[in-house]
């Protein structure tokens, strides 16, 4: 589709595309295909559990989660792991996409406008996703990959928080957006420099933090959950503690060596 404006719309991918995490998924995924034991998962799964529950921004934690976040995939073919991807977006990302994101999104696509994921999930993936679902393009955190084996490490930093808005000044020079006439969407507080960094900001699944911004600052809000008060209390508890009892399901195949 032709885009006839300076504008876009960039939207936050976990719990405000998906509900869930990418990281996760991709995770379940690999661990499923053998590619790692339960022991090599939990530092992952146990990293992702603590900083979705504290969701602070403390330097320590997103470190950890950084590490964790990057080592997991230490050591594997690239092009095997899109290839996962791709399966894992089939099985597990699409089941779990907001429909009324989606329909937002196709909203300022319609109206001539790219469409830009921007998360801390690995960009590949995030690129996968916004490919499947016919947006303009994703910015994430970077893996980095030596001869096509991916090497565990990051390229820069988590894009979290602080960072999303740096890369998103970056991407508005790149492309000739004016910032102040696009739109951003986002389901947590973690996310205000993303939000603020545009002239239009929305919530979306807000976080209690993040409603409270939104109801004082007249921003639009969606929720788009079911039961939304059970689930604004408990969701991300209960949905963190089931994600360990996946990772005991059976598998596809034998443990693979690095």
């Amino acid at each position: 589709m032709a885009h006839t404006t300076n504008k876009a719309a960039f939207f936050d991918v976990d719990n405000t595309l998906l509900r869930g995490s990418t990281l996760y998924f991709l995770g379940r995924g690999m661990y499923q295909r053998g590619f790692f034991s339960k022991s090599d998962i939990s530092k992952f799964v146990l990293a992702n559990i603590r900083y979705r529950l504290t969701g602070k921004e403390n330097p320590d934690e997103i470190n950890r989660w950084q590490d964790a976040a990057t080592d997991f995939i230490g050591g594997h073919n690239v092009k095997e792991i899109l290839a996962i991807g791709q399966d894992v977006y089939d099985q597990y990302v699409s089941p779990k996409l907001w429909q009324g994101t989606i329909d937002i999104a196709q909203s300022h696509l319609s109206a001539g406008e790219e469409v830009w994921l921007v998360t801390a999930a690995p960009e590949d993936m995030a690129q996968l996703i916004a490919k499947n679902l016919g947006f303009t393009g994703a910015i994430g955190s970077k893996a980095e990959s030596k001869d096509g084996i991916y090497t565990g490490k990051m390229l820069g930093t988590l894009l979290h928080g602080k960072e999303k808005a740096r890369a998103l000044v970056k991407l508005a020079l790149e492309h000739g957006f004016d910032l102040k006439n696009c739109y951003s969407y986002s389901d947590s507080h973690n996310d205000l420099p993303l939000l603020l960094a545009v002239g239009n900001p929305s919530a979306i699944n807000p976080d209690a933090i993040l409603r409270i911004r939104a109801l004082r600052e007249g921003w639009p809000m969606h929720d788009f959950r079911r039961a939304r008060v059970l689930n604004r209390a408990l969701g991300p508890i209960i949905s963190r503690l089931a994600a360990l009892g996946t990772f005991i399901t059976p598998r596809w195949g034998k443990r693979k060596e690095r």
